[in-house]
């Protein structure tokens, strides 16, 4: 697996600047290559830093492609209506809970969450500002120019948590994305609300991310040139 470290630049402010609170470090990803049904794809975990033992992502909005290229890219292999188990872009949800099996389904499958384990205890749910035509975040495509956003819609639990669940010790998990191996996925803002346990502050963080990272494209320009040398 590789980890394709992304931007360090993050914007964060804390409502009340005299109480400790947690500190946002950057968006990430990590990906493997794989297939389905003959299909190849990159598949890309998309992670967020923080500095605290006890950082939790409350939600994360403002999700938008920084270019003008299409955002239907995207690979779906869920158990949802829209879908039901095919590797396809055309149909599919975002929604964690309809990742479906853990070896058919979800290491193949799109999907958007704070933090927790995709499946049916997944609490993340998307926020209004997804459109209501072509039903929702039930819709394969993430929708230009309209900064949508999820949430965890338990607000007790822990799932967006560092260290809780399938998040790592300083990372917590916002979405897997899957396209055609080898493609460009493009460079994506996003922004987190966030709190710790020692405090009810509320944070936000925006940063931005590159399916695949920007040294990944520039390692792969690198070796097609090689290639046409050698011929």
């Amino acid at each position: 697996m590789k980890i394709a470290a992304l931007s360090l630049v993050a914007a964060v402010a804390a409502s009340v600047s005299n109480v400790a609170s947690a500190s946002f470090v950057e968006f990430y990803t990590t990906s493997t290559t794989t297939s389905s049904n003959g299909i190849n794809v990159d598949v890309y975990t998309l992670w967020a830093r923080f500095d605290g033992a006890t950082d939790t992502v409350l939600n994360a909005f403002n999700l938008n492609r920084l270019d003008s290229n299409t955002t239907n890219i995207f690979y779906h292999k869920d158990t949802s209506d829209y879908n039901s188990g095919v590797l396809m872009k055309e149909f599919g949800t975002w929604a964690p809970q309809l990742t479906g099996g853990a070896v058919a389904n979800r290491p193949f499958d799109s999907f958007l969450t704070i933090g927790g384990t995709s499946g049916t205890s997944n609490t993340t749910a998307a926020d209004p500002s997804w459109p209501a035509a072509g039903g929702g975040w039930n819709r394969a495509d993430i929708p230009n120019n309209l900064n949508v956003g999820w949430y965890n819609s338990n607000p007790p639990s822990l799932q967006g948590r560092v260290g809780v669940g399938t998040n790592t010790a300083d990372s917590v998990r916002l979405g897997q994305f899957v396209v055609a191996a080898g493609s460009n996925g493009g460079t994506w803002n996003l922004k987190v609300s966030f709190n710790n346990a020692s405090s009810s502050t509320v944070n936000f963080a925006t940063s931005t991310f590159s399916l695949p990272a920007p040294g990944a494209v520039a390692l792969l320009g690198l070796a097609g040139l090689a290639g046409r040398r050698r011929r």
